[in-house]
């Protein structure tokens, strides 16, 4: 009698251990990002706009790429050229895996930045950086499905408004799957070894 019990306990000890081994081995799968992992989010799945070389774009165009996507303008003061050049040494830290990253920016401000202006700011951080635009009206239509809030703020003149707007960015995988949101400030190591991550995987 006592071996029998014995023998269950062993038995049942062992499947114990084999499902705190599979547990375990399903966490340790998972990797830690940094930024806030929204994979399998029903919003912000796709787009479709026009580049600054007046060529139509979707997600499907960066196949085999990790998509960076951020919103703001070119007349931003300070968030948005912080945080394309954040991008730029993203794309340094990551080395020969830099080939594999697509900055895309998208304005929210298409009355005025131009696809001339916009092509021209790229230059001003890396030129395989897109800049996108569309129409006021749907671009009202894509930040409802992106959640992304933007405003127009009057200056002292008609042309001289400010935009606020949300300051974080959109990462995508290679298969084009939306993965992470990384809040503005996290700085660029915290990026790079996040895409790193999605990169192996």
């Amino acid at each position: 009698m006592k071996k029998r019990n014995a023998l269950k306990l062993i038995a049942t000890s062992a499947l114990m251990a084999g499902a705190a081994g599979i547990i375990s081995a399903c966490s340790e799968s998972k990797p830690k990002f940094s930024a806030i992992d929204i994979t399998g989010a029903d919003y912000a799945r796709d787009f479709a706009l026009t580049d600054h070389n007046g060529q139509p774009r979707s997600l499907k165009d960066f196949a085999g790429k990790i998509v960076v996507l951020f919103f703001g303008y070119t007349q931003c003061p300070d968030v948005c050229p912080t945080s394309m050049a954040e991008l730029v040494e993203v794309k340094k830290l990551l080395g020969k895996d830099g080939e594999r990253l697509q900055g895309l920016f998208v304005t929210v401000d298409p009355e005025r930045d131009t696809p001339a202006m916009l092509k021209e700011y790229m230059g001003n951080f890396d030129p395989t950086f897109l800049a996108l635009y569309t129409t006021p009206e749907k671009l009202e239509a894509l930040a409802k499905d992106y959640k992304v809030y933007f405003k127009k703020v009057d200056g002292k003149t008609p042309t001289s408004y400010t935009m606020d707007h949300s300051a974080g960015s959109y990462v995508y995988d290679t298969q084009g799957k939306l993965r992470l949101y990384t809040r503005y400030g996290s700085g660029a190591p915290a990026l790079a070894a996040d895409i790193k991550l999605l990169l192996a995987q």
